[in-house]
């Protein structure tokens, strides 16, 4: 068994499959030693009468409200008894995941992870997925505003039922996806079939300088000789846009970068705008430096590390990622162009 618990948000709005996903993960990974907190918003857990665990499956269930809210005391509460049984003894697991309500917004959720400080050493936040169902996107995105922050949110977005749409519902959904949250990679599944190295253990929350903008979708066909294909993203037609969401992706690039203005940059643009910045990342490129400087965050909290070399001097280029809601684009635009070297 692991030291450390693995944890991946399970997010989505009402009806997009999130027990769907879990139960197709449990039926394929039956004695995976792992533990499973269930929110239902509700006073009754339905979700969790759903599950099909094996024994070696704990599940928690947390009603009556949602983990980022009206019961996020009892959350933190849960997570702590459910290490104090697994230092007892009395349960295993080394991996945790955490299913939220429909109406739940991640933020909160996240932040528990690293404001606590016996949950930030025992456990290590893997990801946030996102399911979205492309069906009923549109309608969700327009009446709440909460549907728009799990995608924002997400390091990778799990859309559903576009099996049930057609060639048009999902360009758009794709489109409009895209634009709230450009840097999460984007797989088509059908009724929850999704391995589960798609979803689990990919380390959104390491420090790395893997791409940061997605440029395509996958479709995924569990068990088929294919099980994966890559389709890029058709140019979305101009003029033809009814909707303006708050959160938004943008993308912003510049050369080399005054690592000391690129640090105030930073520092002024986290302290000033950090509560609607809900995800951020970048890749830059620093002047006198061969290394690339990653920097991720969740609202304030940041972090910075060097990565690998740039391939060539002449290749290195910075690109910084920011999904929020409410962000003077201009100015942080001219800011951040400020800062080259």
């Amino acid at each position: 068994m692991n030291d450390v618990v693995s944890v991946t948000i399970l997010t989505g709005f009402l009806g997009a499959g999130k027990t769907t996903l879990l139960n197709y993960f449990l039926t394929h990974h039956g004695d995976a030693p792992v533990a499973i907190l269930e929110n239902e918003f509700g006073a009754v857990n339905i979700d969790g009468a759903l599950l099909r665990g094996g024994d070696s499956v704990n599940v928690v269930e947390l009603s009556n409200g949602c983990v980022c809210c009206s019961v996020r005391g009892e959350f933190s509460a849960a997570l702590n008894e459910l290490l104090d049984k697994r230092a007892w003894g009395d349960i295993q697991f080394d991996r945790l995941i955490v299913e939220t309500t429909g109406l739940a917004d991640p933020g909160p959720v996240i932040q528990t992870f690293f404001v606590d400080e016996r949950l930030r050493e025992a456990m290590r936040l893997d990801a946030v997925i996102a399911l979205t169902d492309c069906q009923h996107v549109q309608r969700q995105l327009d009446e709440h505003p909460v549907a728009a922050a799990q995608i924002g949110f997400a390091d990778r977005i799990l859309l559903t039922k576009a099996d049930l749409c057609d060639e048009a519902q999902v360009e758009a959904a794709l489109a409009r996806i895209h634009r709230i949250n450009s840097k999460a990679e984007i797989l088509h599944i059908t009724n929850g079939e999704c391995p589960a190295e798609l979803w689990l253990d990919i380390g959104a929350f390491e420090l790395s300088d893997a791409n940061l903008v997605s440029e395509g979708f996958h479709i995924i066909r569990a068990g088929a000789e294919q099980p994966q294909r890559f389709m890029p993203f058709r140019q979305a037609p101009q003029g033809q846009r009814s909707w303006d969401d708050a959160i938004q992706a943008h993308v912003f690039e510049a050369g080399r970068l005054d690592l000391k203005k690129i640090g105030a940059f930073m520092e002024q643009c986290i302290e000033t705008y950090g509560n609607d910045m809900l995800r951020y990342k970048g890749v830059l490129a620093i002047a006198d430096n061969s290394q690339r400087l990653v920097v991720q965050g969740v609202h304030k909290v940041v972090g910075f590390d060097y990565g690998a070399e740039w391939e060539s001097p002449d290749g290195a280029f910075s690109r910084l990622v920011i999904i929020g809601r409410y962000l003077p684009v201009d100015e942080l635009r001219a800011g951040f162009a400020a800062t080259a070297a």
